[in-house]
This record gives structure tokens, C-alpha cells and sequence, in this order.
């Protein structure tokens, strides 16, 4: 089973309404979300770790998991308000308003629920719930209970309307990348934690540190792979783009999904895989992240939409 750790929320697209006027359409969200949904959708075991209110939202969020096949075992219940995203689709890529003040999932304790078992080949970390307290904590805890365990997967997800203290992120940052055994990032987000700095750069420091393996997504530029060994590149897969909502995500979900399947998803599989299967789990992602830009907001595919691709 792979585990998905960190905030579930409402995304609100704009979207114009038959009127022509612009309204905003609410679309379960979230990062780490979105990573269970790919990879339950992909038909591989998967967990939510996160704190999900009862409210109606919340209750929309509950039934995308269940329907996208993610077992809620890890996942605890409470009355706090959903966080709510604000999203604006006028720039290169998508720009959040977050409201996440005394939420579920920022308030969330792992400590209090079901802790981490040995069905769990790997569990996945990033987004807005590595920034405030006291869900930062709790989740950075998580992470050390189980590292040399099971695979430790983290994206940034850098998302800087959120972030106050510039210094103690970009600290975290480093601490959690040196720890983690799959480091996903996209271009931008190394933009902004290293400015000027080339992403061969910021991989092999990582690399040096303690990290197994950094994945760098650049939009249509395509994605490398930076490895002990050296990089691994995968292009992007041309498609109609209806928005890239979730995009990363999909691609973290498919990657970790294509790993799994092809049991290369342990701790010595990922810091000893060779480029051929390495290659392969990027193409493979990349098809995925291809199907959720094809359609509006984060829309993962299912299994049976990636036609063509050998089980």
C-alpha cells in the first residue's frame, strides 16, 4: 500500500457561467489528495493520512476517495471547516488563495488514529501541510518514525502565499529532501527556493545529502531524473491542455503507482534502479499527468484509460 500524507481541501475553478459571466466551480483538491486518488485510480493499494472535516465538503472528499478505491483506515474525521483554495488559471502555471485557518487538516494529529502498518510499502509527503503548525510537526514526526522503513516520497509543492518565515521553508525543505528516498519537484518550485541555481545543481547537493533519487518536472520541457549514476530524461506527452490542475500530482501518483507494479517500490529498488525501468516509470507518469491536463481541474485517469500500456 502506498500511503498519501497531508491536506485534503476544495478547489474553487473559475469557469463562466452559461451567462458569460465568471463563477467558481468547488472540485476536490489537495496535493497529497490528489496523489491517493492517482494512485488508487491506478489500481494500486492506497491510503489517505489526513485530517477531512464532516461538513458537506467534506463529505465530497470522503466519496472521491472511496470511489477512486483509497482506503480511509489512516484518515481521521472531525468537525473543524474544510480548507478552501481559490485558484486562478491566468499565469504559466496555476496560482492558490488558501483558506486554512483552524481546519481539519491543519489540526489533524497522525498520533490519535491508526498508526503506520507493514502493508505500507511507501508513504508520500508535501504540500501546504508541511508549512504551519501543528500539522508540520506532526507529519515531519511521521516521517522519522518510518524513514529506513518503507520508501519516503516528498514534493515541496512550494506554495509562497502560505509561506511568512522564507528561511525556516527553505530549512525544511532541505531537511526533508535529504531524508526522503523519492524527491519530486517541479522547475518552478526550484526556481523559487534556488534562484539562478541549475536544477543539476540543487540534485546532486540533494543526491550528496542523503536523498536516493530527485525528479525535476518542467512543465512541457519534459522531466529528468537526476541519479547517483546520472540522469535519466522522459518527454512530455502532447495533448490538448484544458488546465494543469494537479498535473504534479499525477504525475507523483503515476510514478509511484509504475514503481510499484513493477517492484521497484523499496527502499534498495529506488536508490538501485536502473535507467531502462527508470525511464519506463517516467514515461509512464508522464502519461498520466497527460490524461488530468487534458481535463478540467485534478481529474486523475483510471487504470483502463492508459491504453496501450502493458500491466
Amino acid at each position: 500500500m502506498i500511503v498519501s500524507c497531508g491536506e485534503a481541501l476544495i478547489d474553487f475553478l473559475p469557469v463562466k457561467d452559461t451567462g458569460g459571466n465568471d463563477s467558481y466551480q468547488p472540485k476536490v483538491g489537495g496535493s497529497p489528495y490528489n496523489v491517493a486518488l492517482t494512485t488508487g485510480r491506478l489500481g494500486i493499494p492506497t491510503g489517505f493520512l489526513g485530517g477531512i472535516s464532516t461538513d458537506f465538503f467534506g463529505e465530497m472528499l470522503v466519496e472521491e476517495l472511496k470511489r477512486s478505491q483509497v482506503s480511509l483506515k489512516y484518515t481521521g474525521l472531525s468537525a473543524r471547516p474544510t480548507t478552501l483554495a481559490f485558484v486562478s488559471l491566468l499565469h504559466d502555471e496555476p496560482q492558490y488563495a488558501f483558506f486554512d485557518e483552524n481546519s481539519a487538516g491543519r489540526l489533524h494529529d497522525p498520533a490519535a488514529h491508526e498508526p503506520i502498518g507493514d502493508e505500507v510499502e511507501a508513504i508520500h509527503f508535501g504540500s501546504i501541510s508541511l508549512i504551519p503548525e501543528p500539522i508540520v510537526s506532526r507529519l515531519s514526526a511521521v516521517m522519522d518514525a518510518n524513514r529506513g522503513k518503507r520508501v519516503i516520497c516528498y514534493d515541496p509543492n512550494v506554495r509562497p502565499t502560505l509561506i511568512h518565515d522564507r528561511d525556516a521553508f527553505c530549512a525544511n525543505v532541505e531537511k526533508f529532501a535529504h531524508g526522503a528516498d523519492i524527491v519530486k519537484i517541479s522547475g518552478a518550485d526550484l526556481e523559487w527556493l534556488y534562484p539562478g541555481v541549475a536544477a543539476e545543481t540543487v540534485a546532486a547537493g540533494w543526491l550528496a545529502a542523503g536523498t536516493g533519487l530527485v525528479v525535476v518536472t518542467r512543465g512541457g520541457n519534459g522531466v529528468t531524473a537526476y541519479t547517483p549514476t546520472g540522469p535519466v530524461f522522459s518527454p512530455v506527452i502532447p495533448v490538448t491542455i484544458a488546465d494543469t490542475v494537479g498535473a504534479g500530482d499525477s504525475f507523483a501518483g503515476g510514478l509511484r503507482a509504475r514503481l510499484s507494479e513493477k517492484g521497484h517500490l523499496t527502499i534498495h529498488g529506488v536508490r538501485n534502479i536502473d535507467p531502462e525501468a527508470l525511464k519506463d516509470a517516467l514515461d509512464f507518469a508522464n502519461r498520466v499527468a497527460a490524461i488530468t491536463c487534458s481535463r478540467a481541474g485534478a481529474n486523475p485517469p483510471w487504470r483502463s484509460e492508459l491504453v496501450g500500456v502493458d500491466a
